[in-house]
């Protein structure tokens, strides 16, 4: 492949803060098991710097804890060149700026890949210092799996674009 990388595998989150910590679980299991040419970050800071972080990038897959809405470990895929981040699913961030409000900004300013693909996997406990989740650990490996996939599809789909 010639040029920059075409796409990222953004993962989320503070590990020190419970089921929050799911995005480097998510993260740790991918690392050397991504397709040639996919950019594997985790963050768990400052949600503006993604904007930063995906420029260069034709698309993204992304993942990140949700707050619970029925079932912990649940794992939600949501397409956003089809579909709206659902109102009612909640991104838990340690900031008052969340991965919501980086894509709907990043798009309003045009700077938005055309393809962001969001993993959020459903939590149950986000105090500082908790470990994940017994359901939302078990969770970690079948979303890596989604997700290499997904950055497969996705690395398929610019080549050929």
């Amino acid at each position: 492949m010639s040029g920059p990388p075409c796409v990222l595998v953004l993962c989320l989150g503070n590990p020190d803060r419970g089921d929050d910590g799911v995005g480097a679980a998510v993260a740790a299991l991918l690392e050397e098991h991504l397709p040639p040419g996919v950019t594997l970050m985790a963050r768990s800071g400052d949600m503006l710097a993604l904007i930063e972080d995906w420029a260069q990038f034709d698309a993204i897959v992304c993942v990140d804890a949700a707050a619970p809405m029925g079932e912990p470990g649940r794992i939600h895929r949501i397409d956003l060149a089809h579909e709206e981040l659902p109102r009612d699913m909640a991104f838990l961030s340690s900031h008052a700026f969340g991965l919501g409000e980086a894509v709907a900004l990043a798009r309003t300013l045009d700077l938005a890949p055309r393809d962001i693909v969001v993993y959020a996997i459903e939590g149950a406990c986000f105090d500082g210092g908790a470990p994940l989740s017994a359901q939302v650990a078990a969770a970690a490996a079948p979303a890596a799996e989604r997700v290499r996939a997904e950055a497969a599809r996705l690395q398929e789909q610019e080549n050929h674009a």
